[in-house]
């Protein structure tokens, strides 16, 4: 992981499909930094990480999120 890690970033819609939002490598802190948030912002919008995987045929992470509403 010293030149990081892709990670694929995906929204749980309501309907539960699924929309890729982006992927781009993360920094081995920014991995690592998984273990204590449960909240990422993206896009200017704030989502949080329901799941996780590790695609090891593609070496990518893949992360589930749902977007969080502020009223």
């Amino acid at each position: 992981m010293d030149n990081g890690l892709s990670v694929k970033l995906y929204e749980k819609l309501p309907d539960g499909e699924l929309r890729e939002l982006e992927e781009r490598v993360w920094s081995a802190n920014m991995v690592a930094a998984l273990e204590h948030v449960n909240y990422l912002v993206v896009g200017n919008r704030e989502f949080e990480t329901v799941e996780g995987r590790l695609n090891v045929d593609e070496g990518k992470l893949e992360l589930l999120l749902v977007p969080i509403v502020h009223e």
